[in-house]
């Protein structure tokens, strides 16, 4: 359909109010939810997240693309919830202890809720007890944390530590300008995300992988 099409051009554009209008005539026409949603929605945002990873857009674009494809999104979570649509994963994200950025996680989240994801945002300067207090109430798949200042990367390893004591079946995801895959793989993290698109791709591959069982008394 042409329209799923103009949906996703929408995203790629940054045309909150044209994607949530075509997205509400799609819906009144009778297309199927999930349709928009893959087909319009993550279709764009797979260009923009591309054209992110090869340098041609910076990430006030991204977030500016991100906020048209959250217009789509609120139209279509009613029509999730109403039809009782299981979400692809639960992930508790938040910017860790000490570290009051925020950008970086929120685009994070509008992702990860585009493409499928239940999100618990815990915010910013999140304690480590909170993490964990979250992963039980909301039995949680997946852990994402994030900072922006060197001085707050420890907290990182500090809760992945007290996940792994804690015995929780979740997989932990990290990022953060500082950031850095080998730093991620060092402090046990089960995968990094090196941009937000990246991050998504990320959180649904360890979703596809076979639970490890939990690593007691530490990374």
């Amino acid at each position: 359909m042409a329209e799923f099409e103009r949906i996703a051009e929408g995203v790629v554009a940054g045309a909150a109010e044209e994607v949530g209008r075509r997205v509400a005539a799609a819906l009144a026409a009778g297309a199927p939810a999930q349709e928009i949603l893959e087909r319009g929605l993550i279709a764009g945002m797979a260009v923009i997240g591309a054209r992110f990873r090869d340098n041609e857009i910076f990430v006030p674009e991204v977030l500016v693309a991100a906020r048209a494809m959250q217009a789509g999104l609120e139209l279509l979570e009613p029509v999730f919830s109403a039809r009782g649509i299981e979400p692809v994963g639960t992930v508790v994200l938040g910017t860790v202890r000490g570290d009051i950025h925020d950008i970086g996680k929120n685009l994070v989240a509008m992702l990860l809720r585009g493409a499928g994801f239940r999100v618990l945002d815990l915010g910013v300067n999140v304690p480590t007890q909170a993490f964990l207090d979250a992963v039980v109430q909301h039995r949680a798949e997946l852990v994402g944390m994030s900072a922006l200042l060197t001085t707050t990367m420890g907290q990182m390893r500090l809760t992945i530590a007290a996940i792994r004591a804690a015995g929780l079946p979740v997989r932990v995801l990290v990022g953060g300008a500082p950031v850095s895959a080998e730093f991620a793989a060092e402090i046990g993290a089960d995968g990094y995300g090196a941009s937000a698109p990246d991050a998504v791709e990320q959180a649904l591959r360890l979703l596809r992988e076979p639970a490890t069982p939990p690593r007691p008394g530490g990374a």
